[in-house]
């Protein structure tokens, strides 16, 4: 009777220390400017995202998720390698990521993980429907990818066999579809696995998400942000419906994603990752698109489901997340040991309340601007922080943008040159110097780093692509 016993409990013990050492799943779920108060568990009064605010309630939702630099290359090349964008070029759209780069899947593919991206890549910089070789796809085995299109609807992507294929009807329902069918393929293999989710939407256009989406909202009295003028306000409210639209889509989609894992059980045992790569500023501030340091432009959702380290009991985290924690926290969550160089932190103790918060601000950075905010369009280089109660930026010319967020939340009150604040401006200062020491930004003009890295841009200092 001992001898049986003993082997129930050296049974058990066997079996929790595999449960405890057994490699997590990775499944991190990429939006396209969805900003961080545009779901209803943020306070949003008029978005339908009840499958986001409940992942939301069973997992950890950070309240400061910072975009670094808050446009779309040089977050995705951040959250790919955990590099500052001074260190590999990856300052603005449509340039490419060095094949070489230590990288997202490369790091889970040597740890034995299959990998798979599905969806927009736009690290490439070859041109926005050009095929990618292997070479170049950082690690990624399972590929059904284009570099970047805003046609949401039957849009192509080039796949495992290297031709060119076109989703069927509204891009991000069929990528689901085809990301499920991968998860649901890994549980016959024995290997962990690690897939990226990049969606399109809700970046415009607007109005092309599924009509049963879009009439959620037709007949519905949008609330504006204080922040949008009046004279916008009809114009700001059509491009709401569309843009929750698209919203309320994809919030439908995770519902499927979260359906898949549990009914594979593999909900315990996957790191779940809902978050986007910068927000969408609409008309507040009589601005529109990103690049800025506003919180609608710089903040993005971010909430991280995994109950066998965290458990099921939803909670808020008002730490200072920045783009570059994204990749050694994910790799310090699965137990692989993070490259030397780094620019990020691993806050997985920090997570668990196992190490204090000592963050004290998060940096927000235009290097170069282009595009969508062009210099006659306002655009400049800036650098800037994020603590939890201020914004503060500064331009080459010196201090632009002072905040307090606490007594103004929509940010309408601008501090600088206020002498009420001289010694919170001070200290904010200091803040961003010792950020920009850390990554050896020495915040010059944008043509240097344009020289340096030898980018080759047009009279609007936008890199020039091919769609």
């Amino acid at each position: 009777m001992k001898n049986i016993l003993l082997m129930l409990l050296l049974s058990s013990f066997i079996i929790a220390c595999g449960d405890k050492t057994k490699k997590p799943n990775i499944i991190y779920v990429l939006a396209d400017q969805w900003r961080a108060e545009a779901l209803g568990s943020n306070g949003n009064p008029n978005v339908i995202t009840p499958n986001l605010d409940k992942l939301a309630s069973e997992g950890i939702s950070f309240t400061n998720a910072i975009s670094t630099s808050p446009v779309c290359t040089p977050y995705r090349s951040m959250m790919l390698t955990g590099r500052y964008p001074l260190k590999n070029g990856m300052f603005m759209n449509d340039v490419s990521l060095d094949p070489d780069s230590q990288s997202f899947g490369k790091l889970y593919k040597n740890e034995g993980y299959s990998t798979a991206y599905i969806g927009k890549w736009h690290v490439d910089g070859k041109g926005r429907s050009a095929f990618i070789p292997k070479e170049r796809r950082q690690g990624f085995d399972y590929w059904k990818v284009l570099e970047c299109s805003h046609s949401y609807n039957n849009s192509n992507y080039w796949g495992n066999d290297d031709e060119l294929h076109s989703w069927e009807g509204y891009d991000a329902a069929a990528q689901t579809k085809d990301a499920i069918a991968f998860i649901e393929a890994q549980t016959e293999n024995k290997s962990p696995f690690c897939l990226i989710l990049s969606w399109g939407p809700p970046h415009a256009p607007y109005k092309t998400a599924p009509k049963e989406f879009q009439k959620l909202y037709e007949n519905m009295d949008i609330q504006l942000r204080p922040n949008v003028p009046v004279e916008l306000a009809e114009n700001t409210k059509a491009m709401l419906k569309g843009y929750y639209a698209h919203c309320s889509a994809l919030d439908s989609y995770i519902k499927q994603l979260q359906d898949a894992i549990k009914r594979n059980n593999l909900e315990d045992n996957t790191i779940f990752v809902f978050t986007s790569d910068h927000g969408d500023l609409i008309n507040s501030h009589t601005e529109r698109k990103k690049q800025r340091i506003y919180e609608e432009s710089a903040k993005v959702p971010f909430i991280i489901k995994y109950p066998a380290l965290l458990g099921k009991q939803g909670r808020k985290s008002d730490f200072l997340l920045n783009t570059l924690d994204i990749l050694p926290t994910m790799l310090g969550m699965s137990s692989i040991k993070a490259p030397e160089g780094l620019d990020g932190e691993d806050i997985s103790d920090v997570i668990l309340g196992e190490k204090e918060d000592n963050r004290k601000a998060a940096l927000v950075a235009c290097i170069q601007p282009f595009g969508q905010w062009k210099r006659t369009l306002g655009g400049k280089e800036f650098r800037g922080v994020i603590t939890k109660r201020y914004t503060y930026a500064k331009d080459l010319s010196g201090e632009w943008l002072f905040f307090d967020n606490v007594e103004d939340p929509y940010q309408l009150n601008n501090l600088v040159g206020n002498p009420s604040f001289k010694s919170v401006a001070e200290n904010l200062e200091e803040l961003l110097d010792k950020e920009l020491d850390r990554l050896d930004d020495d915040f010059l003009p944008g043509a240097s780093y344009l020289e340096t890295w030898g980018h080759k841009v047009d009279s609007t200092g936008t890199v020039p692509y091919v769609n």
